[in-house]
């Protein structure tokens, strides 16, 4: 049997490196099907195939496996509406920086060309005006069409190589279903090399030592400059030689930075850089809120291998100097070049850290106090607060929170108190991805616990019936924690705000809140073969978690919807 257009694009898997294909299944795909049943007959190495039931779910799952690995995966989506169905989790991906190639088809022929019949539904419900590259553009770094067998290769390829540069992000090739049954001839390949990290200047340095020499009140904001171990070193390094808090703000996406640390400066960089004279700003998209309100009188030095985001339409940085670069490398260059020349000097670090103890101290004083209020409830509801503290008591050391909470999200991450790199990450862009983006974790850290924490809003987003599906035919068990207040409390916020004293407040009537309706979540995990349970009260919940993280690590899913206080 002669190859085709099928082959080419598993070969490009191969030749990118790609450890699986994600895949939520499209009629286009017969092709690449049979390559895959070809390779398995003889013996070939390749990616592993994954056959997902919601396309969401197969995004997520290349998104968390990425955030991970940092290493671009396949994605493959039915035609232009499997496309759109995963539009909300490939924009998340491109928010999170997560690199991947998204591939979808389409008729060029609609069954009047020569050649392999493409199936009578792709001229009557598939087709879209521009082609599938036009919808992908707009959430993509890069889109277009492989409209030749000869250039899918190296077109998938290629497209790796953009999704993988800085800023990563994912990218989209629309493959035709006639271009996948062509006969195809394999040419000389090559492997995808890995991306290099960008190494900032010589002269960017000596303007960031020269900043941080004059300095005398720094402060570090960051959103994801601590994602990985070696960055996560790295600031730690800096932060102690400068003597400068590090805070996370709300905008931040991942753990960076121990909570434990004394140095560590909290979520509000509005209120940390009040008293500053140089915001260093490491891997932020969005440090100020309003972006206008830039405090007065500081400088602005920005690190980071792109600053300036092109996938977002308003942003503002306010830099006196931008450092591009790899963070982890650039923060190492800034720490050997400060203590070559012995700036600042002991003392200076010392007086810094003094400072920032005492802050640190009495932001301590507060949460314990918060903590102990929450535990005095152990006969009503949860209060979130004490759910937040059973889960930090409760979970593994090296167990991975995968966080799609809203109105709790700041809360749980000032209880978790994660003290390491890849304990906690915060899904991004619209709902529904959580339940993804844990499996994709799960899938690259192996043995390690990994839990979701959802609203009960939020969860009702999830393609959640599939995703307990792959979770137990995969052998990924989750933890999944469900917040449940039984009601969307992020619009009834975003409602008082706007009409503090409207008709809504005035008569209680909220639209659009409540969710009295929906089912429980720990029936559907039930029903899905999975572990399910149901907690009222603070009193159960120490139990009922720690049940559930031994059937997790034993290789059951295990689903536990605690009811909260509102």
């Amino acid at each position: 049997m002669s190859l085709d257009g099928g082959e080419a694009l598993l070969q490009a898997c191969r030749d990118l490196g790609a450890d699986y294909v994600f895949s939520s299944a499209g009629s286009e795909w017969a092709p690449v099907w049979e390559a895959l049943a070809r390779a398995e007959r003889d013996a070939i190495p390749g990616p592993r195939y994954l056959d997902l039931t919601h396309e969401t779910l197969a995004v997520g799952m290349a998104t968390g496996y990425g955030l991970v690995t940092g290493r671009a995966q396949v994605v493959l989506l039915h035609a232009a509406a499997g496309l759109l169905q995963g539009a909300n989790a490939i924009h998340g991906a491109l928010l999170a920086g997560v690199p991947m190639v998204v591939c979808s088809g389409e008729s060029t022929g609609y069954g009047d060309a020569a050649g392999p019949d493409p199936g009578s539904q792709w001229y009557r419900n598939l087709s879209v005006v521009g082609g599938p590259q036009g919808v992908a553009a707009p959430f993509t770094k890069w889109s277009n069409t492989a409209a030749d067998v000869a250039v899918v290769r190296g077109m998938v390829t290629r497209a790796a190589e953009l999704a993988a540069a800085p800023p990563a992000g994912p990218v989209y090739v629309n493959v035709p279903v006639e271009v996948l049954l062509a006969p195809w001839a394999p040419r000389g390949g090559r492997r995808v090399p890995p991306v290099g990290a960008t190494v900032a200047s010589e002269a960017d340095l000596d303007v960031a030592v020269r900043m941080l020499a004059a300095a005398r009140r720094p402060v570090v904001v960051t959103e994801s400059g601590g994602r990985t171990t070696a960055q996560w070193a790295a600031l730690l390094a800096f932060a102690e030689t400068v003597g400068a808090p590090v805070v996370e703000p709300q905008s931040a996406v991942c753990a960076n930075f121990s909570r434990r640390h004394p140095l560590h400066g909290g979520g509000d960089a509005a209120d940390a850089a009040a008293d500053a004279d140089l915001v260093v700003l490491l891997s932020c998209r969005a440090p100020w809120y309003p972006p206008s309100a830039v405090p007065d009188g500081i400088r602005t030095l920005v690190v980071d291998d792109v600053p300036q985001r092109p996938h977002v339409a308003y942003q503002v940085l306010d830099a006196d100097a931008y450092v591009r670069g790899d963070t982890a490398l650039t923060l190492g260059a800034l720490t050997r070049r400060l203590r070559e020349i012995g700036v600042p000097d002991s003392g200076v670090v010392e007086e810094r850290r003094t400072a920032a103890v005492a802050v640190h101290e009495a932001r301590e004083r507060d949460r314990r106090a918060a903590e102990e209020r929450a535990a005095g409830r152990p006969d009503g509801p949860v209060d979130p607060v004490a759910l937040a503290v059973a889960l930090r008591e409760t979970l593994p050391e090296d167990a991975v929170v995968v966080d799609e909470t809203i109105t709790h999200s700041r809360l749980l991450v000032q209880h978790l108190m994660a003290d390491q790199p890849g304990r906690y990450y915060y899904v991004q862009g619209g709902l529904g991805q959580g339940s993804g983006w844990a499996l994709g974790v799960k899938l690259a850290v192996g043995e390690r616990l990994v839990v979701l924490t959802v609203g009960d809003g939020s969860l009702l987003y999830n393609p959640f019936v599939q995703a307990l599906m792959a979770s137990r035919v995969l052998g990924l068990p989750l933890l999944v924690v469900v917040f449940t207040n039984g009601s969307y409390l992020s619009m009834r916020h975003n409602h008082v705000r706007s009409y503090p004293d409207g008709a809504a407040v005035s008569t209680g009537r909220f639209f659009g809140v409540s969710l009295d309706g929906q089912p429980d979540p720990a029936a559907i995990a039930r029903a899905c073969g999975a572990h399910g349970v149901r907690v009222d009260t603070a009193h159960e919940l120490p139990s009922a978690l720690k049940e559930a993280v031994e059937v997790a690590r034993a290789g059951q899913p295990a689903v536990v919807s605690v009811h909260l206080t509102r």
